[in-house]
């Protein structure tokens, strides 16, 4: 199976990267992407395909249901906040993008199969961070495409969120210096669709400082 990568780089070796030698080179020195993109690692996505990127404009971070956790010290291993904190402290990325998209297993994990999975398994745990959402589905509509997409794009809203509460984020938010934006895909049909901006991601920050605050 593995010949058909191979046979892949052959192509990109003699084509994309004889083509682009200087520039592919230029980049190997050093790296200023223009946007974080969190997206899901769902295998029907690429971003680069998708928003017809070159090499070098994307610090790509992905996981299951693009998700974003709350800020954290404790515990061992935070791959997705380590990877913002080098995006967003060492590289200086001017924005962060969260994209969603239909049709996306975690989120469909979690609304309909929440009470198979394991509780302590991994998935369980990482789909824990939007466990509200599970919430928003009307269990008679699960049939619905439309119901899921509401899951989805709430998702997004909640990694949004999150992300607000990382201080170094936060700082650059409020200097204006970063700027947050939550898209969501539609891979059936191809449409994107913003579905959370700055003005909402204040909003939502807002009514979970005043939720906590009671």
């Amino acid at each position: 199976m593995s010949d058909k990568l191979l046979e892949g780089y052959k192509r990109f070796k003699d084509g994309y990267y004889a083509q682009n030698k200087d520039r592919i080179r230029e980049l190997a020195q050093d790296q200023r992407p223009s946007y974080v993109l969190i997206t899901c690692c769902d295998a029907r996505l690429e971003p680069s395909l998708i928003f017809d990127t070159e090499p070098g404009d994307l610090f790509v971070i992905r996981n299951v249901a693009n998700l974003v956790p709350p800020y954290e010290v404790e515990g061992s291993y935070h791959g997705t906040s380590a990877a913002l904190q080098f995006a967003i402290t060492v590289l200086e990325v001017p924005e962060i993008i969260v994209l969603g998209h239909s049709r996306c297993g975690g989120i469909r994990s979690l609304v309909m199969d929440q009470d198979k999975m394991e509780k302590d398994s991994f998935i369980s745990r990482w789909m824990s961070i939007v466990a509200p959402v599970a919430g928003l589905a009307d269990p008679d509509k699960l049939n619905d495409p439309k119901t899921f997409t509401h899951c989805e794009q709430a998702a997004v809203g909640y990694s949004l969120r999150n992300l607000m509460t990382y201080p170094w984020i936060a700082s650059r938010v409020e200097a204006g210096t970063l700027k947050l934006n939550g898209w969501h895909y539609n891979i059936y049909s191809g449409a994107l669709k913003r579905v959370h901006d700055q003005d909402t991601i204040s909003t939502m920050v807002e009514a979970s400082e005043d939720a906590s605050s009671d």
